[in-house]
């Protein structure tokens, strides 16, 4: 809610005024509590906590840390309080508390990757009520944000990790796919789009989906189940960082190596190994500290009052470069990056 003052507006009345305007939040042209205005109209000091799904996760480390250039590089650079923050298992009862704790040191802003939005949406909607901003990253809580920072098309993700597995086992052959959480948005939205494309093969079979929770050993333990269940599983598909490297560890071993084929999502410094052995020819990802760096900005600016989420609003971020809101408030980072020994020793992260 925004109300303007008016000189012509009586004294008492101006004083309901503002009062409604101190219990609505800053008004477009003000700073945002607690900061300050900077360069380009954007609020300085604001107090940003990035809270991924678990800490000590590599691929959230590569997106929130300064050193690799993620969303608390953006942050320092606007001059901003950015800290990360957040559970160390990737589950709702982790994460909530740092989300809580958070919106009690008096965040403006929180950047989010939710471990499930069913559990975390009450605690987001508290946070909106405040008047904080909240900017999910990676993995979404449709009904509880302001805007979604999306890694990249989701159909473009479930559709490509099924063609490229189609390619390396010709078509042919029952795959199994290891999943992060049951409850987590982004991997079922992926999934879905899986089990569209394997309709355009016919002789290859998805005989199961297990769940790894981002925990190694869990991820560990299901592919070896999957793999001892059906023997004759062809390809692993695991669309989490976590999961694929797992996969590809127990794939890597005597018992599978050279008869099972894994793709997915990973990181290229994880993953180069498998690639060079054979285990994981080819697999695919964005710059997860690029999807950082824009959700940073995204945050910034929203909270700052430069954009709404409305479709078509449009902004920079940064060395980015500009970007749009898209429908259902999201913005797309870009297309899915597929790695394979051709191009992978070019990346370091």
């Amino acid at each position: 809610m925004r109300v303007p003052l008016k000189r012509t507006v009586p004294a008492v009345a101006a004083l309901l005024v503002a009062a409604v305007v101190a219990a609505c939040g800053s008004s477009p042209s003000s700073p945002t509590n607690g900061a300050s205005k900077g360069a380009g109209g954007l609020d300085k000091g604001l107090k940003v906590f990035v809270i991924p799904k678990n800490l000590g996760n590599s691929y959230f480390t590569t997106a929130d840390s300064a050193k690799t250039g993620g969303a608390i590089a953006a942050l320092n650079a606007l001059g901003e309080t950015g800290t990360e923050t957040s559970g160390t298992a990737a589950t709702p009862a982790s994460q909530i508390p740092a989300i809580q704790a958070a919106i009690a040191k008096g965040a403006n802003a929180l950047i989010v990757s939710a471990t499930d939005p069913s559990a975390l949406c009450p605690t987001l909607d508290a946070a909106m009520k405040k008047g904080i901003t909240v900017v999910t990253y990676d993995s979404d809580a449709p009904s509880c944000r302001d805007l979604f920072i999306n890694q990249a098309s989701t159909a473009a993700i479930g559709t490509t990790e099924v063609d490229i597995m189609a390619k390396e086992i010709h078509d042919t052959g029952e795959i199994g796919i290891v999943s992060a959480a049951a409850t987590a948005t982004n991997q079922n939205a992926w999934i879905g789009y899986m089990k569209q494309e394997l309709k355009k093969y016919p002789k290859m079979k998805l005989v199961s989906i297990v769940y790894g929770n981002d925990d190694p050993p869990t991820a560990t333990q299901v592919t070896e189940g999957l793999l001892e269940k059906y023997p004759n599983l062809k390809g692993i598909i695991s669309p989490t960082t976590v999961g694929i490297l797992s996969a590809a560890q127990v794939v890597a071993t005597p018992k599978w190596k050279g008869k099972v084929i894994v793709t997915g999502l990973g990181t290229p410094d994880e993953m180069k190994a498998y690639v060079a052995d054979g285990v994981a020819p080819e697999f695919e990802l964005w710059n997860p500290a690029n999807l950082g760096y824009l959700a940073a900005y995204a945050a910034v600016e929203y909270a700052s009052h430069k954009i709404t989420n409305a479709p078509g609003q449009t902004f920079t971020a940064g060395k980015l470069g500009k970007f749009t809101v898209g429908a259902d408030h999201e913005i797309l980072l870009g297309p899915p990056y597929v790695f394979s020994a051709s191009n992978i020793n070019d990346f370091n992260f």
